[in-house]
Formats: C-alpha cells, sequence, structure tokens
C-alpha cells in the first residue's frame, strides 16, 4: 500500500531528478552534421505581410525540429552525415529504407525553408523586364495576371500541407509545380527556384484559414535579386 508519505518521499525524489537534469527541446538541440541556419533578417522584418511571431516559430520551432530529426535519422550512418542536404534528397534511393522517411521529410523540411528564407525580402525590387527569368515566364503565362491568378489557383488547390514551386526540369524549362508535406522537388529530378510553404504554421496566427490572402500576401516579399541570380546560375 502506498502511503501519503511514500507519495511525497518519490515525488520528491523525481522533482530533484529533473531538477539535476537538464531538460532540452528540439530547437536547443544542435547535435548533428546539419545545423539551422540563420534567418538573415529581423522577425519582424517582413511585417506587415509575414508577423513576427510567426516568423519567429517557423525558424526556431518547426525548421529546428527538422533539423533535429534529421540528424537523429543519420546518427547511426556515418557515410551518409558526410552528404549535404540536397546529395540525400537528390538520390534518396540511397538511403537506407529504414530511415529514408524520416530523411525526405525533415531532410525536405531543412532543404525547404532554407531557400524559403532566402526567397523573401520586404521591398525588394522588381522583376528585371530584361532579365532571363521574366522571359521564361513568358513562356509559362500569357500575361503578369495570368501568372497570379494561376500561382493562386495552384496553391489553393493543394489539399493538406505542401509547398508551391517554381522549379527548373532536366531540360532547364521552367515549371510551376506542387509538392507535398515537406517533399523537395529535388527528389523528383527537378531544381527548385523558389517556393511558397502551404503549411499552416507557416500562416495561421496571422491569417487563420484564409490561405489565400497569405499566398497573395507572398507577393510582396519576393526577393527577385536572389532568385534571378539563382535563376541564372541553375540554367547556365
Amino acid at each position: 500500500m502506498i502511503t501519503r508519505r511514500h507519495a511525497l518521499k518519490s515525488a520528491a525524489v523525481m522533482a530533484a531528478a529533473f531538477a539535476s537534469s537538464p531538460i532540452r527541446t528540439l530547437a536547443q538541440s544542435t547535435e548533428g552534421a546539419h545545423k539551422l541556419p540563420p534567418l538573415g533578417y529581423a522577425y519582424d522584418a517582413l511585417e506587415p505581410f509575414f508577423d513576427a511571431k510567426t516568423m519567429e516559430i517557423h525558424h526556431t520551432k518547426h525548421h529546428q525540429a527538422y533539423v533535429t530529426k534529421l540528424n537523429e535519422a543519420l546518427r547511426d550512418h556515418p557515410d551518409l552525415q558526410k552528404l549535404s542536404v540536397e546529395e540525400l534528397l537528390k538520390d534518396l534511393d540511397k538511403v537506407p529504407e529504414s530511415i529514408r522517411g524520416a530523411v525526405r521529410n525533415h531532410g525536405g523540411g531543412h532543404y525547404n525553408h532554407t531557400l524559403f528564407w532566402q526567397c523573401l525580402k520586404k521591398d525588394a525590387r522588381p522583376l528585371n523586364p530584361d532579365g532571363n527569368l521574366i522571359k521564361a515566364f513568358g513562356e509559362l503565362f500569357t500575361s503578369e495576371d495570368d501568372a497570379k491568378e494561376q500561382f493562386v489557383k495552384t496553391a489553393m488547390g493543394v489539399f493538406g500541407s505542401g509547398w508551391i514551386w517554381f522549379a527548373v526540369d532536366k531540360e532547364k524549362s521552367l515549371k510551376l509545380v506542387t509538392t507535398a508535406n515537406q517533399d523537395s522537388p529535388l527528389s523528383k529530378g527537378m531544381t527548385p527556384l523558389f517556393g511558397l510553404d502551404l503549411w499552416e504554421h507557416a500562416y495561421y496566427l496571422k491569417y487563420q484559414n484564409k490561405r489565400a490572402d497569405y499566398v497573395q500576401a507572398f507577393a510582396a516579399l519576393i526577393n527577385w535579386e536572389f532568385i534571378e541570380a539563382r535563376y541564372d546560375k541553375i540554367v547556365a
């Protein structure tokens, strides 16, 4: 029979044990080959389109969790730890089946977010009217309004969680594609140019269930200078 005195003593022992052992959250773990990259700007830098609290949580909690879980998946595979996340995602068949799903999900989450942060900038310059990228857009869409309409329509058509991307295929043609969950175009033989996170954690604090408003707000934050330079490098 457990007496009140015994219960109190047991509780005291447990409390002491927890007090002497530091509790680490996913966002605090830094062990492993892969690291959380810096955001590159303040969390409130994209206000009022993307709010500071969402950006902070998105970066320090969600992105960090993908990094932590990727490192955990690779813990017993030193050969795979030497590969970049791009190399892992481009050839998932070389990843053991026992961890392939984790590498696809968490490696994809790490890669997708790392690229996403770089594609955002408030008050960025407009798309270069004489650049290579605008010519590629011209082969996909009939006008700027058509491009915006197709982007929003495609983003709204993603059921549940996923991403919408502009990606370059093996023939160096620009495509508008979507991926489910944290899947990357890299795993489909394409090179992502830029994309938009359609998971609710990316927008729910500010936009709640209004995904269309979030997608339209993204148009004000596209870092065309970075994206155009990336495109020219991809198709070179």
